[in-house]
């Protein structure tokens, strides 16, 4: 982030504005709602400034600008569309400190205006920290529809019981849990319909059937994708966000973990080749303490959590823990890494069916039903496989692939850093090996790996050598 998103409040200080256009009238205007006194200096304003409300908290000063003005000010807007005082008044207020804002020129502002939807008390701000303020203009707009304007009486009615829940629950785990409930369910609802008496009856009855015991914890085993957070469900999205604790694995992809609430927990279980940051058995009882805490666990693993993800283990862990839990499942890599290069995974011409096998076994050891993987006819998608590729390679040719066999390995797919390479049975290790390619990765086997140049749509790197 190039700026620190922060709500400021200026009710009652004294704020400058440089310039008297119309510009400069919206940035008063703004300053204004939010409370503060005003102070314009430009030689003459626009009619607009006439038209603002709160009257007694504008002054105009009809001088230019001078260095006093900014004693005793909380900020400065400067929007006079001249480049030398632009640059004046951006200079001056750095130099004592204050922050400054410089109408179109992102260059010169130490902090920016966002575009606003208010719901007061509730307020959301959009940015793009000055780099496209007409997509952050599109984008509140949008927002602006998903936003019902009674999420302000929503929000005031939650201020006004937020003492009395602070004192039912002692630990803030329980009060969380308190108003999700509250915010996301009935009594939420009779606020939207205007029913406002109604839903704060409903609100303190809700308040006293609560006790102050433990939360029951619970386990959400969730699959985070291929790497592209585009590609999370619903379901995953809404979980991520209630968890209170988050254990992941080095498969899950940053974006994907900044998805997660932000203040949570975080766990990192990382799994790699011969470099365990805790064992499989570890794990599944670091879900169950957690739980047991009565923490909501989130579970968060790369692609599906069901296909090579030992959800399985875990879950029957917590099963014969009596932690419930929920599985919700992920866009496996085979299905998501293949459909961002551009490789189908079958095709009425070149496979009719479709084969999913690990790389590397418990032991390290590729030990594979050779025999079945050497069909024609057939894709076979191998997970984890980097480290094994010449071994795979030589053991397909072997039982009868032909060497020519086309094979993709697919680096960090379905993100903005993936890189494809083609090659066959035969040159795919070494070309592997050229490329410096390093995991995450998938392999594609199969002659529907053809199709890739024609129809790879995602634009990345791509190395497509024979």
């Amino acid at each position: 982030m190039n700026f620190l998103p922060v709500f400021m409040d200026i009710r009652g200080q004294r704020c400058l504005v440089v310039g008297g256009g119309e510009t400069a009238a919206r940035k008063a205007a703004l300053l204004l709602q939010c409370g503060a006194q005003v102070t314009v200096v430009a030689p003459e304003l626009v009619p607009a400034f006439t038209e603002l409300k709160d009257q007694d908290r504008l002054a105009h000063r009809k001088i230019g600008f001078e260095l006093a003005l900014l004693d005793e000010v909380a900020l400065v807007i400067c929007a006079s569309g001249d480049d030398d005082l632009d640059r004046m008044v951006s200079q001056a207020a750095r130099d004592r400190h204050l922050p400054v804002n410089v109408a179109d020129r992102p260059e010169l502002c130490s902090f920016v205006l966002p575009a606003i939807i208010d719901r007061s008390p509730l307020l959301v701000a959009v940015s793009s920290g000055g780099a496209a303020p007409v997509l952050a203009r599109l984008l509140r707009a949008r927002l602006e529809t998903l936003i019902p304007s009674s999420y302000g009486r929503l929000a005031l009615l939650a201020a006004s019981f937020r003492d009395e829940v602070k004192k039912k629950f002692s630990l803030s785990a329980k009060r969380r849990m308190f108003w999700e409930k509250v915010l996301q369910g009935p009594i939420a609802e009779l606020v939207y319909a205007g029913n406002e008496a109604a839903a704060e009856a409903a609100l303190k009855q809700q308040l006293d059937e609560e006790t102050d015991d433990l939360p029951q914890g619970e386990v959400y085993l969730v699959g985070g994708g291929p790497g592209n957070p585009d590609l999370l469900t619903f379901r995953a999205l809404r979980l991520m966000q209630q968890a209170d604790v988050v254990i992941y694995d080095h498969l899950v992809a940053d974006a994907v973990l900044d998805m997660c609430r932000r203040d949570a927990e975080r766990v990192y279980v990382g799994k790699e080749r011969a470099n365990h940051t805790m064992q499989q058995e570890g794990i599944n009882q670091l879900l169950v303490r957690y739980a047991q805490q009565g923490k909501r666990v989130l579970r968060l693993k790369g692609g599906d959590p069901f296909i090579f993800g030992r959800g399985g283990e875990e879950i029957e862990t917590l099963s014969e823990n009596g932690i419930p839990f929920q599985v919700v499942p992920g866009i496996t890599a085979a299905s998501g890494v293949a459909s961002y290069a551009g490789i189908p995974l079958t095709h009425r011409d070149y496979a009719q069916s479709c084969v999913f096998v690990t790389g590397h076994l418990k032991d390290d050891s590729i030990n594979l039903d050779w025999d079945a993987l050497a069909r024609p006819n057939q894709t076979v998608v191998i997970y984890m496989g980097l480290l094994g590729l010449p071994i795979l390679c030589k053991e397909l040719i072997s039982h009868g692939l032909p060497a020519a066999t086309p094979v993709a390995i697919v680096q960090q797919g379905t993100t903005v850093r993936q890189r494809v390479l083609v090659g066959t049975l035969e040159t795919l290790p070494a070309l592997a090996t050229e490329a410096e390619f390093k995991p995450p990765t998938l392999i594609i086997v199969g002659n529907v790996v053809k199709l890739h140049e024609k129809l790879a749509w995602f634009r990345t790197e791509a190395c497509n050598k024979t």
